[in-house]
């Protein structure tokens, strides 16, 4: 790996990471990196109001709604499935 690191002596990379995966390199700077982060922080508030909305719709128009769960057996573990229904 030290040899690998060596003869890349010309290649930038702004981040290396050893993991389960094996080795990754992250050319992106850290202006990129930042940016990819508040992006996927504004999907995850977008998708907290959207599910605080359907919580209040369903709670204020009088609508009964439940959630389901399903669990089932695969060939990599359990996989549960988390559903809301609205009657």
């Amino acid at each position: 790996m030290t040899a690998a690191l060596l003869l890349s002596g010309g290649v930038y990379a702004q981040s290396i990471n050893i993991g389960p995966g094996g080795l990754s390199v992250d050319p992106r700077t850290p202006h990129e990196r930042r940016v990819d982060r508040d992006i996927r922080r504004e999907e995850r508030r977008d998708r907290y109001e959207r599910a605080r909305e359907r919580e209040y719709r369903a709670r204020y128009r009088g609508e009964r709604c439940r959630t389901i769960t399903t669990s089932e057996e695969t060939g990599r573990g359990m996989v549960r499935r988390t559903t809301r229904v609205c009657d």
